[in-house]
């Protein structure tokens, strides 16, 4: 009875020691998250897409292979800026103001996934390019909360020395990172991992995306073996011009074609590479079945409707393609919105699967936090897709999805789609091999005023609640040569011109790169309107802006070195 007496309390305290051990072993460890992010990559540009035979992406395609490809993904503005303040946030941008290139930085009253992850214990890193500085909010507010002016054109960016800028990713939740587009970085670890004693300006001349794919595998290794999980953001700064490709990419694209897409090929190549060198890192550190992966574009191809091959690598046409869409960067038909998209979480995802149901780059964000065990925030409004990749939920996991830029508002319900841009409305079937070749707004007129409807409302809830802006002069020419069939007549390429002699006595032309270096106060590569000014004072301003936007080439209120060299 002894024996009986005291063994029974043994047994059920082992009994629920074991329950309590088996539990552990089941719950998951929260996963490392890395979102991989590039730059002006069009639709087609993946070979696991089936759609372009010319491009070469073996890394991406097994990440595709091992994860979930979408068919129907989409990021939220068709320009760099927006895109990258939707996807930080899981928020439409829009929201808070930050609605194009011009606007002022990401505010601070605004959590990134970076901030909401850090809070919840995660290490967090980046690399590669930025983009959402500023001294002010593009809503009104200073880093302290006081009221700034909420800018246009650039009139909020920082202008002095970099490492003072409150907008960089240091600002936003980034604990460690290599901040910069080009050779110049703000760091606070070089590419093979080693600390550079905090905050630095560090200079690395090397092709910058063997850059930042080094810096990005270190940050892996640095930080795969703690007890804390990691979260990365790679924001490869490719295929954005200006082009530029070591020749060891370069080769890989023998044969005849134009220049310029055999620089962007080469350029996704180094970007696939980079793909390889993290999930190899990954593997070897033995976390990549718990860590989820997204690969997204920011937004689809310029083309800038010609595709021209010029010269050089500066601003124009980037080699990418958005076949078989519509349309371009700069625009919300498919071809400016509908991007790369692909997941892969090997502990919880469906290996090898093709959803087709639409989701946005804010779905990203959502499901990250959502598998970091943090609650759903009612700001988000990204959807977490787990469910849905899993086959535990059914149906589209948004009942619309919206966008709105400079003029132009969509929204897309199932397979349909509206589109307006100033008076101009078009409704789409995408589900038809047509998609947006075909207006359906006069055969589905109730269609499309219910759709209309439903996008003013969503417009009420933005920080600008009008539901209409002016359609810019690019935006027109766009709209008329994609969706309304007044084709735009392919320029002649401008004969090379010989130098001009100078006049006697005239001074000589200043350097462009002595200007450029001159003006580029904030060192991070481009110059702004009131950079390219200068002190505004005794200058012709109107002049100096009609300069500056006729070398904007790409409209995207700023202008690299090559850009300014152009006439």
């Amino acid at each position: 009875m002894i024996y009986r007496r005291h063994t029974l309390p043994l047994m059920v305290a082992a009994s629920i020691l074991l329950s309590y051990c088996d539990e552990a072993r089941a719950a998951p460890k929260r996963p490392n998250v890395i979102i991989i992010y590039t730059d002006d990559h069009g639709y087609s540009d993946l070979s696991c897409q089936g759609i372009r035979d010319d491009v070469k992406t073996p890394h991406t395609d097994k990440l595709a292979a091992e994860g979930v490809r979408f068919t129907a993904g989409y990021c939220s503005a068709p320009q760099c800026r927006p895109s990258r303040a939707g996807l930080l946030t899981g928020r439409y941008q829009n929201r808070f103001g930050l609605e194009q290139n011009g606007d002022a930085g990401l505010p601070w009253s605004e959590r990134t996934i970076a901030e909401r992850l850090a809070d919840a214990g995660y290490v967090t890193g980046m690399c590669g390019k930025w983009h959402l500085d500023g001294a002010v909010g593009s809503n009104g507010d200073r880093p302290d909360g006081t009221r700034g002016q909420r800018a246009i054109n650039n009139q909020g960016q920082y202008k002095g020395n970099r490492l003072n800028n409150p907008g960089y990713a240091d600002g936003h939740g980034f604990q460690e990172y290599l901040c910069g587009s080009m050779r110049t970085y703000v760091a606070t670890h070089d590419a093979s991992g080693e600390s550079l004693g905090g905050k630095k300006i560090h200079v690395d001349q090397r092709f910058r995306i063997d850059v930042q794919a080094a810096w990005a595998a270190s940050f892996i290794n640095r930080h795969s073996a703690t007890n804390k999980p990691f979260f990365l953001y790679v924001p490869f700064f490719a295929p954005h011009v200006p082009l530029e490709a070591p020749e060891k990419y370069l080769q890989r694209f023998p044969g005849k074609m134009p220049r310029r897409r055999r620089l962007a090929l080469a350029m996704l190549s180094a970007v696939d590479d980079g793909v390889g060198l993290i999930s190899k890192t990954l593997e070897d550190k033995g976390v990549a079945a718990n860590t989820l992966v997204f690969y997204i574009s920011d937004n689809g191809a310029p083309l800038k409707i010609h595709k021209i091959d010029a010269p050089g690598g500066g601003p124009g046409w980037d080699g990418s393609l958005n076949e078989p869409w519509i349309g371009e960067k700069g625009m919300l038909t498919e071809g400016g919105i509908r991007v790369p998209f692909i997941a892969r979480w090997p502990a919880r995802f469906v290996k090898g699967k093709v959803y087709e149901r639409p989701v946005i780059a804010l779905d990203a964000t959502a499901t990250a936090l959502t598998a970091a065990g943090l609650k759903r925030d009612e700001k988000i409004d990204g959807v977490d897709l787990a469910p849905f990749l899993t086959e535990k939920t059914a149906g589209d996991p948004h009942d619309a999805l919206y966008w709105r830029w400079v003029g132009q508002a969509a929204i897309r319900e199932g397979d349909w789609k509206f589109l307006q841009g100033d008076d101009r409305a078009y409704l789409f079937d995408l589900s038809s091999d047509q998609h947006e070749k075909q207006n359906l707004i006069t055969k589905h007129a109730d269609r499309a005023a219910h759709m209309r409807k439903k996008l003013h409302e969503w417009s009420r809830g933005l920080m600008d609640p009008s539901p209409n802006t002016a359609l810019s002069r690019a935006g027109g020419n766009y709209f008329d040569h994609y969706l309304d069939g007044k084709l735009a007549k392919r320029p002649e390429t401008p004969p090379t011109l010989e130098p001009r002699k100078k006049k006697r006595g005239q001074q000589p032309a200043r350097n462009p790169e002595t200007l450029f270096n001159r003006r580029d106060i904030n060192k991070d590569g481009f110059l702004t309107l009131k950079e390219y000014i200068g002190d505004p004072n005794n200058r012709n301003v109107p002049a100096l802006t009609r300069q500056f936007q006729r070398r904007d080439a790409n409209k995207d209120s700023q202008l690299t070195l090559a850009e300014l060299k152009s006439q």
